[in-house]
């Protein structure tokens, strides 16, 4: 996972930036204290743990991926970058008063162990702020349609919420809530359903190559065949009934709230 990152943060920050929504969101259900300190594990770039550290709160960026944390430092030096995974942070016992994990959850080898070791570096009575996507939600992304190949790889790696939920519970931790997201016309960050409502920016290489699914699930082949599909229906306007055809209430992605 390290090796896919190091290749794909060469530009990452280029289309992958904290989204101001998503920030909002993050804190609203972390409900940090200024004098606390949070962790941001699997923090690739960093740039919601700036943004975060910009809202006045003190944050540690972990991540495997030593691309990715030179991009971090070089962005802010007054945060502390750590080499590290969700499995082995490398932190104390009871040294964090609250933990992000944004979009990283299906890059972990091993959850129940991941979410062990969260816990034990979480302070008692500190929360845990999930955002991913299920693979029930990931089915009913209209991409299906044109990339099903790399859809279904990208679903395969995602872990139910069903298999989050026992690993949590398994670790001694629990779910307290959820929420779902749906993509925001106005998303910033370019993640893989950031052009649910504007299929056009899958025609940018950079934000595909942003997209851990196309830079390193897809097979060019495919990517190559579903984008002229898409630019032919586009140019039709049959993309409005493929995208219509997918309409559902599973919402895009999840906030999974955690606590001990």
């Amino acid at each position: 996972m390290s090796t896919k990152y190091n290749k794909i943060g060469v530009n990452y920050n280029q289309t992958r930036k904290a989204d101001p929504y998503l920030t909002d969101q993050l804190l609203k259900h972390l409900n940090p204290n200024k004098k606390g300190l949070y962790l941001d594990i699997g923090c690739g770039t960093g740039n919601y743990t700036n943004a975060l550290n910009e809202r006045g709160f003190q944050f540690i960026g972990i991540d495997p991926s030593i691309e990715m944390l030179q991009k971090a430092r070089l962005n802010n030096q007054s945060i502390n970058w750590q080499i590290g995974t969700a499995e082995k942070t490398g932190l104390p016992e009871n040294s964090i008063d609250g933990i992000v994990a944004t979009l990283t959850i299906h890059h972990w080898t091993n959850l129940s162990r991941a979410f062990s070791e969260l816990k034990y570096v979480l302070k008692p009575g500190g929360k845990i702020i999930v955002f991913t996507s299920t693979p029930k939600q990931m089915k009913g992304y209209w991409l299906n349609h044109y990339f099903p190949k790399m859809l279904e790889d990208s679903i395969l790696q995602m872990p139910s919420f069903e298999a989050v939920e026992e690993a949590m519970m398994s670790s001694g931790l629990k779910v307290i809530t959820t929420e779902n997201y749906d993509i925001k016309p106005d998303l910033k960050d370019q993640f893989l359903y950031c052009g649910k409502q504007n299929p056009e920016l899958y025609f940018d290489e950079s934000i595909r190559h942003g997209i851990s699914s196309f830079s390193a699930l897809a097979n060019k082949e495919e990517v190559e065949k579903g984008l002229a599909t898409l630019k032919n229906d586009i140019d039709s306007g049959e993309i409005h009934a493929i995208i219509k055809s997918y309409d559902n209430d599973f919402g895009d992605y999840l906030y999974i709230i955690v606590g001990d």
